[in-house]
Parts: structure tokens; sequence; C-alpha cells
């Protein structure tokens, strides 16, 4: 079950038990607050056997992005891994900042920029080749938490990109005890990247707010870039 799913679940029993506590002196009938919980797991159950978690995870997002505090984390964090991505030349496909445009195109959680990743395959590549270019997946993985990092002094975000930057790693034989290793270098590369183009990021930034396409977020940034060089 997703852990969302998980924690509507939790949310329910503890509102059931609350509301058992409180009901004698509030007049309310036991029977209300069974049925609620009742319906909260079955609700639960069947998003997760049906939509693989998809509602709970839009549903909880609504109510978590009612908080502008909230959109602008996400906001500043996949604009963390958009600029290192360009940069570092990883094909950008496209970039989503709520789980409901994620939903609309058909992409799972709660959105983010999603890369062209055909290069990470290590059959057509030398050993050297699949090295630096899983370096540079590595740091625009964990570009979003060094964002987040720089803007706000600590993450709250980056569990999935630490899982993506994991399964690379497991997938191309490294060892356990090195991913911790490898997440803090790439981590420490991805923030040098965006404080040496941090006005690049900002624009960015502005751009993504205002949902502008792909070429155009690119765009932006080769523009801050040529302005800041001047």
């Amino acid at each position: 079950m997703q852990p969302a799913a998980l924690n509507l679940i939790a949310i329910g029993i503890f509102c059931m038990t609350l509301s058992v506590l409180l009901g004698p002196m509030l007049n309310i009938p036991p029977a209300i607050p069974a049925m609620t919980t009742l319906g909260v797991l079955s609700i639960a159950t069947l998003d997760t056997l049906s939509f693989q978690g998809k509602g709970v995870t839009l549903l909880l997002d609504w109510v978590a992005g009612a908080r502008s505090q909230y959109r602008d984390r996400i906001l500043h964090h996949e604009a963390g891994h958009f600029l290192v991505a360009y940069l570092l030349g990883i094909p950008i496909t496209g970039y989503t900042l709520t789980a409901w445009e994620a939903f609309r195109q058909g992409k799972p959680g709660l959105g983010g920029v999603t890369f062209d990743t055909r290069e990470l395959s290590p059959d057509p590549l030398a050993a050297s080749e699949v090295r630096l270019t899983l370096e540079r997946f590595c740091t625009v993985w964990m570009a979003g938490v060094a964002a987040e990092n720089l803007v706000y002094d600590h993450a709250e975000g980056g569990a999935e990109d630490r899982q993506k930057l994991r399964e690379a790693l497991t997938s191309l034989g490294l060892p356990t005890n090195e991913y911790l290793m490898k997440e803090r270098w790439a981590t420490r590369q991805a923030q040098g990247i965006i404080e040496e183009n941090f006005s690049a990021y900002e624009a960015l930034v502005e751009a993504m707010k205002q949902r502008e396409s792909v070429i155009e977020c690119c765009e932006v940034i080769v523009k801050a870039n040529t302005a800041q060089q001047k």
C-alpha cells in the first residue's frame, strides 16, 4: 500500500479514536465515527488497488497546496533539477509542479522534471562513458535537494530522487556502502552548479512559475547566463 494511503488511514483511525473519546461530551452517536472511519478505509483501499494510490496523492497534494510555502518549495526544488540537467546536457522532456498536472500527463507522484534517460543504458557505452553519464544523472537527481538547501537552508523533499539514484547505482553494480558517499558528492556538485548560475536559476524559477514551455525555460537560462557574462 502506498505511503500516502497509509497516512490517510492513520489519520482516519486517529480521528475515530478522538471522536469516540469526545463523543459522549459532544453527544456524537457512536455509529458516526465508525461509519466515517469505515468509509476512509474503503476509499484508501480502493484507491490503492484500482488507481495505484493516485487519488490519495491528489487529495493530499491539494490539501498541502493551500500553503504557498509548500508550492514555492516544490517550484524551487524542481527548478534545481531543470537547471542542472540543462547545463549538464541531459535532454529535458517536460515538467510538472503539482500532482494534478502529473496525473493529467499520465505521470506518477507529485510532479517533477522528466529526462531522457536512454543514455543510462550501459550497453552501447564504454565503461568510462557509463561512469561519466551516471555521475551527471546523479548530480541532476540530487539537484532538487541542493536547491532547497540553498534557498531554505534544509531540504524536505528528495526521497524519490534518492531512490532513483540508488536504483541506478544498484543496476550498475556499485556496492551499497558507496551509495551515501555518491549521494553527498552529487549534492555538492549540484549545489556548486546552482550557485555559479544563480541568476539563471532565479529566472528559471519565475519562468516555471508561469508554466513556460521547456523550450522557453531553456531560453531563459541562456539569456540569464549571457547577461551575467557581459
